[in-house]
């Protein structure tokens, strides 16, 4: 018998349209004492229905669920789940559909090719609240290499980069590596309304709109170090 409490496991749905990933996903997620499978679903309707009522913790979802596409209900996810992190599984390298991916409430991607025990990872990532993108991926939204561009920086990006606050740049640093509003919020000793502001003043300096784009553009320039990987 699993002697970890309920209350304290991390609750998952998952949703994928081939019932023999779906076992092989529950098999090595209940393997974990932490974790539990609330529901399985191989469509949207199921999905929604099941997110709804579960209300999970993380959801497991792919974007190729046979005639449907997770990225075009992925909102209405968030929306049945709103307390859930959504783990993107996918086999597409396509930098595109992970940015939309991330756009639409997405909190991280997994590429199906690797191990159990990155998805495990991933997982409790996202759990507590962090971003979660594959090291291929983020090379790949860097164009093929994680070396910081600094050299090649345009007179636009200086331009736009000297405009920065000492206070925006840290966040920029923190954001970069993972953290989550509350947690840049505690790291700098500000509140989480002071933190969104500062990323409201960043997004409009810069001309970025999310997250993941403020990555990538930090590792560009060299305003953060690029990901060691996962």
């Amino acid at each position: 018998m699993n002697s970890t409490p309920a209350l304290s496991q991390i609750r998952v749905l998952i949703v994928d349209d081939h019932a023999v990933v779906r076992a092989g996903f529950r098999m090595l997620i209940e393997d974990q004492q932490h974790m539990t499978v609330v529901g399985e679903a191989g469509n949207r309707s199921d999905a929604l229905r099941i997110a709804a009522g579960e209300r999970p913790d993380v959801v497991l979802l792919d974007l190729d669920l046979g005639t449907e596409n997770g990225l075009d209900f992925l909102p209405e996810l968030v929306r049945a789940a709103p307390d859930a992190q959504v783990l993107v599984l996918t086999c597409m390298r396509d930098i595109k559909t992970h940015h939309r991916a991330v756009q639409l409430g997405a909190t991280g991607l997994v590429l199906k090719d690797k191990t159990s025990d990155v998805l495990i990872k991933a997982i409790e990532r996202v759990h507590a609240g962090e971003a979660w993108l594959d090291r291929s991926i983020m090379a790949q939204a860097l164009g093929g290499s994680v070396t910081p561009a600094k050299a090649n920086r345009n007179d636009t990006s200086s331009a736009r980069i000297a405009t920065l606050t000492a206070r925006e740049r840290e966040v920029i640093t923190l954001v970069a590596g993972g953290l989550t509003t509350k947690q840049i919020a505690d790291r700098l000793f500000i509140s989480e309304k002071t933190v969104r502001n500062h990323l409201a003043s960043i997004y409009s300096k810069l001309g970025i709109s999310y997250r993941l784009e403020l990555a990538v553009y930090a590792y560009q320039n060299g305003l953060s170090d690029p990901p060691t990987g996962n």
